[in-house]
Formats: C-alpha cells, sequence, structure tokens
C-alpha cells in the first residue's frame, strides 16, 4: 500500500449503518476491514465495495464478537498485518433488547445489551488507541455510534439508551486522552435510518404518549455520507457529535 492509503476498520460491517458506512468510505478508495459475527453477510459488503471500485486487495473481512477480548485483539492485529496501520475506526456494532418495562428485563437481556454496546466499545477503543499511539506517522480517528435516544429515550428502552448514554461519555474520555497523540475522537448519532432494525417503525411504534404512530425513516447512505465527512477532516479538526435524522420524525419536542 502506499504512503497515502487510509486504512478503516468497521465494526458490524456487514448489514445497516456499518455496510453503509464501509462503502461509503470504499467509495472513496480507503482500505476497509469489517468486522462481525456472520461471515456471509461481511464477504457480501466486500463484494458491494469492489463494486464501486475498491481494489480487492485493500478490503478484509474478520469474523469476530466485539465482546470477546481476543476476537477484538485479533481483528486488530489482522488489520494493522495486512495494511500496516489504522487510521480509522467506526465503533458501530451495536445491538438491543425486547422493549419491554425494566421491571421484566431479564439480568441476562441486559447484560448482553451492555456487553455488545459499552463493553465492545471499550475494548475496540482501546485497541484503536493503542495502535494509533504506536504507529508512524501517530495519530487517527475514533468515531463511536451513539444514539439519540441516549437523552430522548423511547418508551421501554432502558438497556439501549443506559448504554448509549455511556457511550456518549466514553467518546468525551477518549476525544480527552487522545489530544496527545493525534486521536480525534467523535460520535455519530442516528435517528430513523432505514434499515431492517427499523422495519417496525413504518407500521408503528410506541410514542411517549402512549399511542402506536408511523415514523418517517431516511436512506441510509446519508448515514454513509454523514461518516464520510466525519472521517475525511484532517486531524487537527474533529466533530465532536454529529446528529442525522430523518427530518420529520418525533425527536424534537420529545421527552
Amino acid at each position: 500500500m502506499s504512503g497515502n492509503s487510509r486504512v478503516a476498520l468497521i465494526t458490524g460491517g456487514g448489514t445497516g449503518v456499518g455496510r453503509a458506512a464501509a462503502l461509503a468510505l470504499a467509495g472513496d478508495d480507503w482500505a476497509i476491514a469489517v468486522t462481525g459475527r456472520r461471515t456471509e453477510l461481511l464477504e457480501e459488503t466486500i463484494a458491494l465495495a469492489a463494486d464501486v471500485g475498491l481494489d480487492p486487495d485493500r478490503a478484509l473481512a474478520i469474523t469476530a464478537d466485539v465482546t470477546v477480548e481476543a476476537d477484538v485483539a485479533g481483528a486488530f492485529a489482522q488489520v494493522v498485518d495486512r495494511f500496516g496501520r489504522l487510521d480509522l475506526l467506526f465503533n458501530n456494532a451495536g445491538t438491543g433488547a425486547p422493549p419491554k418495562p425494566l421491571d421484566e428485563l431479564t439480568l441476562d437481556e441486559w447484560q448482553r445489551v451492555v456487553d455488545v454496546n459499552l463493553t465492545g466499545s471499550f475494548l475496540c477503543a482501546r485497541a484503536a488507541l493503542a495502535q494509533m499511539k504506536a504507529q508512524d506517522p501517530i495519530g487517527g480517528r475514533i468515531i463511536n455510534n451513539g444514539s439519540i435516544s441516549a437523552d430522548r429515550p423511547r418508551p421501554n428502552s432502558a438497556p439501549y439508551t443506559a448504554t448509549k448514554h455511556a457511550v456518549t461519555g466514553l467518546t468525551k474520555s477518549l476525544a480527552l486522552d487522545g489530544r496527545g497523540y493525534r486521536i480525534a475522537c467523535g460520535q455519530i448519532d442516528i435517528g430513523n435510518a432505514e434499515t431492517p432494525m427499523t422495519a417496525a417503525m413504518a407500521k408503528g411504534v410506541p410514542q411517549p404518549d402512549g399511542s402506536v404512530r408511523p415514523e418517517p425513516r431516511m436512506d441510509i447512505d446519508d448515514v454513509g455520507r454523514a461518516l464520510h465527512y466525519m472521517a475525511n477532516l484532517p486531524l487537527e479538526s474533529n466533530v465532536l457529535f454529529l446528529t442525522v435524522m430523518a427530518t420529520e420524525m418525533p425527536f424534537v419536542g420529545r421527552g
């Protein structure tokens, strides 16, 4: 790879937001590595990246679970072994619990969301920070996938909301701790992107007033373009928080 090549690692890169981000970067000639638990979906992302012009030698699919420390270490080692450095981590992998009242949640349901959304983000950020400090030239960028639900929760969303609120704290801490090493950290908060996870919104989802109403969604490619903008800033500049959302969704005024 040339010295001007930029390398991105996207967790949860087999579907939805992660895939959209990977394709947006691939179309701008970033080398991309995508991780996730389902190999076939990661390979689909890599194939789509080739369709937008990315050389297959500059793409890597890594089957890994962000909740497993050894998987995370192995994924980062593969990226550095293949590409020599890491310029961007998009900490995207996430999950939610069944939408039910807090007093009906099981500990396993709660813990799974904490493990993926918070601990997984920590493990990946820790590995990225270490690599970006050690490489030459030093530095890089970490973008965490937060959520507008962090401070405007939906009904029956305590595990998701609590962990995404914690991710915001992680983002601020990383932005501070990375300053001396040319490591920028920001967060993208997404509202109603059109993915399989939001399919129910077209039929109707619970609102804070107890009603159930359909909600508009936005093109997932618009999220990819927003992430692409954040990723391409020089390290002297940073978007600390960016919200991209369906214009007419009930967010402003919610809660």
